[in-house]
């Protein structure tokens, strides 16, 4: 399961409200979240899928991505 998360890199996007979302709930200040968040799938110590959702545990960090459509809904630091 994981590796479908990897292979569909390309398709991870996030609304507007979404980037001041996961802005303000990981005091982040970078250009291209979008980047920093697929660079953070990447790399990240864990993921896993529940449901609908897949949960990529990075650094201080874990993004909930949505499985069928791969929006990054938010982030929350741990």
């Amino acid at each position: 399961m994981e590796n479908d998360l990897i292979k569909n890199l390309d398709k991870i996007h996030t609304t507007e409200l979404g980037v001041q979302r996961i802005r303000r709930n990981l005091k982040l200040d970078i250009p291209d979240l979008i980047a920093w968040s697929k660079d953070s799938v990447e790399r990240a110590d864990s993921i896993s899928r529940k449901g609908k959702n897949w949960y990529v545990s990075v650094d201080d960090c874990i993004l909930t991505i949505n499985a069928f459509s791969f929006t990054i809904i938010t982030a929350h630091k741990k």
